[in-house]
């Protein structure tokens, strides 16, 4: 390492700018010998042009393998000439960005090689044969597809077997796919809805879910095993022995896609007019051969079909968000649709917006959007005869905590149980694996032969689940996701455009309308209000704030707000709390406040982002139709509130 840059680190560590986790994090990466010399300049440049801040945020820590993966910038705040590049058209960077905490080619190799050792290691466990089996999915991010081939070189040149695609496929495809190829692992390049300088890495394990314990944590620890010194060995790709996915498993999954609408009859022949945008990102792929598979047409928001990584015609590409479904609300009242639908880059995520009797586009809620699928679903699946007319106790709705308790409601007036899980899909997709894992093993002992699962049709698995295990009806998260079966393990925004479409569709040959529904279910369980506080803490000195927000919840919860007592404060880090199958919810820092007046939220650190959420919930009792208005009204009223109150006690914690 050259003295003078050890010099210069040790010179803004003294002065304060430089943090000494940061400064000894530059010098592991000047002195490892895995820095290409495009990497070697960017450092050195940072470093001589004294940015302490940018040197702070991209090494004050190493990027975390948390239980779903990487995420973090690959572009810095400040890229370095190195990785600007000459510079393109698109103004896409040359190389991603050098540090620690970035998401780069070293960080990328680390999580394969590691990823990889635990795959084989799994492998000889179970006394399988062959080689570990991996599949890699990407988006249309920055840098994507060189994650993702590079990925593949890894694999191989560790002694793997890898499949990709030959271009940007949506997360829940690759789901889809680890378990129609056999993989051991999947991985999917994908940052879903976060800024354009961010991407990530989502490893998923051979059931096709996200990674959950205890396979998790046993890659974490093969990842973090993994030395940075001798990365150089890998970063030459080499795809000779990658193996690219054909045609045919697009078909397949579109396939299944189409196989989730339960009432077919429904779509085909609709007068329903539809809005679609994938907001530059995968979703046109697969959502729009499964809507013509019923003849539907979307009209499309043609300057968002457009694959680009820097979604330039949005401040973020997120359907939760108004701003990015502008361009498709100006085409759907030009046209008077009946609905748009929007998905996220990754197309795990599906936003709506429905018209109103005045001929507006309303935005509908993820919380409200998963409610009324879910009603949905389970009438037809009464109807059709799947499930019992007044219920079992064998079939369940999968939900998180912080999604709607309207879900809950929903689901106990059709008499089946409701599951709540921590934030995050993998849980939903961990209950599925359980649950399927469940079938198998009572399937052999009474029958004295082994099921082969994914053969099995859906109606063929709803039976064989109820009298065997649990039938999963539907299952998504307050956040736009959503799932409506198993044949995928992570909520799937193709999907849930399809039936979305489905379920517009029979309402308008009923003569009503979505927002019919919505209040009929409001004027059935009473009106139900959902809100989202966030805080965004960017960096180093971010990070300390959330941390301190946390800890001061479980050392000193909140006991009154606008005069309303806490009647009841949950710790998930610290207390036992069971689901109705009698498992366990692991421990999580995720804390639960219920008012004396019915109101309650939820407070969690985001996983994927430098963000500290706060989920509320208030709900109202409504008499008839005719206070309906008043009710909501009331009920917003009131939650706005509650959130002010709750984000500035918050900001006071953060200082400590």
């Amino acid at each position: 390492m050259n003295d003078s840059l050890v010099e210069r680190i040790d010179t803004l560590e003294k002065s304060g700018e430089l943090l000494e986790a940061a400064a000894a994090n530059v010098k592991t990466w000047l002195s490892g010998g895995f820095l290409s010399p495009e990497s070697l300049d960017s450092l050195t440049e940072l470093l001589d042009s004294k940015n302490a801040e940018e040197l702070n945020n991209r090494f004050y820590k190493n990027i975390a393998f948390g239980t779903g993966g990487l995420r973090g910038r690959t572009i810095g705040a400040t890229s370095t000439s190195a990785e600007k590049g000459d510079g393109d058209q698109t103004g896409a960077p040359a190389i991603p960005g050098v540090g620690s905490n970035m998401l780069n080619e070293y960080t990328v190799a680390k999580a394969t090689i590691g990823l990889f050792e635990y795959a084989r290691k799994y492998l000889e466990a179970k006394g399988a044969g062959g080689v570990p089996k991996l599949v890699i999915a990407h988006d249309v991010r920055h840098f994507s597809r060189y994650f993702c081939e590079l990925s593949a070189s890894v694999w191989s040149q560790c002694g793997g077997e890898a499949f990709i695609f030959d271009g940007p496929r949506s997360t829940p495809q690759l789901s889809f796919t680890v378990r129609s190829v056999g993989a051991t692992c999947g991985i999917v390049i994908t940052a879903s809805h976060n800024p354009p300088h961010d991407n990530g890495y989502k490893a998923y394990f051979e059931d096709g879910g996200q990674l959950v314990p205890p396979n998790d944590q046993g890659v974490i620890n093969e990842v973090e095993s993994v030395s940075l010194s001798g990365l150089q060995d890998y970063l030459s790709i080499d795809l000779g022995a990658v193996k690219t996915l054909g045609p045919e498993h697009d078909e397949a999954y579109v396939s299944a896609v189409a196989e989730t609408v339960i009432d077919r009859s429904a779509l085909e022949g609709s007068d329903l007019k539809i809005v679609f945008t994938p907001i530059h990102g995968t979703g046109a792929i697969s959502t729009l051969p499964a809507l013509a598979a019923f003849g539907v047409e979307p009209l499309l928001v043609e300057s968002q079909m457009v694959q680009d990584s820097n979604f330039p015609t949005v401040k973020s590409p997120n359907p939760e968000n108004a701003e990015a479904l502008s361009l498709a609300i100006e085409l759907a009242e030009r046209e008077s649709a009946d609905i748009l639908l929007g998905t996220d880059p990754d197309c795990d995520r599906m936003g709506v917006a429905v018209r109103n009797q005045e001929g507006k586009m309303v935005l509908v809620t993820g919380n409200q959007i998963g409610a009324m699928l879910a009603d949905y679903r389970i009438r037809k699946l009464k109807s059709m005869g799947w499930i019992p007319e007044n219920g079992t106790q064998s079939a369940a709705l999968i939900k998180t905590f912080v999604t709607s308790p309207l879900q809950d409601a929903i689901a106990e007036s059709h008499g089946i149980k409701t599951i709540n899980t921590l934030t995050g899909f993998k849980w939903i997709g961990e209950k599925l694996h359980l649950y399927e894992q469940e079938l198998k093993a009572a399937y052999e002992s009474e029958c004295g032969t082994s099921l082969d699962y994914d053969q099995l049709s859906q109606k063929e698995r709803s039976a064989l689940l109820q009298k065997y295990s649990t039938f999963y009806v539907f299952g998504g998260e307050e956040s736009y996701g959503y799932l409506p079966t198993d044949s995928v393990r992570d909520k799937d925004g193709n999907a849930a455009s399809v039936i979305f479409c489905e379920l517009a569709a029979s309402l308008k040959k009923e003569g009503r309308t979505v927002l019919d529904y919505l209040d009929q279910l409001y004027l059935e369980h009473g009106y139900y209000l959902e809100t989202l506080g966030q805080i965004v803490y960017e960096g180093a000195a971010g990070a300390a704030k959330i941390a301190r927000i946390l800890e001061s919840y479980r050392s000193s919860a909140p006991t009154v707000f606008l005069d309303t007592k806490v009647a009841r404060f949950t710790d998930f880090g610290v207390e036992t709390v069971v689901d109705p199958d009698g498992k366990e919810i692991p421990k999580q820092d995720l804390y639960f406040l219920e008012l004396e007046n019915g109101y309650r939220y939820a407070v969690r650190g985001s996983g994927t982002e430098p963000k500290i959420k706060f989920y509320l919930f208030g709900n109202e009792s409504v008499s008839d139709a005719k206070a309906l208005d008043s009710t909501k009204a009331k009920t917003r009223s009131n939650l706005e509130s509650l959130k002010e109150a709750i984000l500035d006690d918050a900001k006071a914690r953060s200082e400590g």
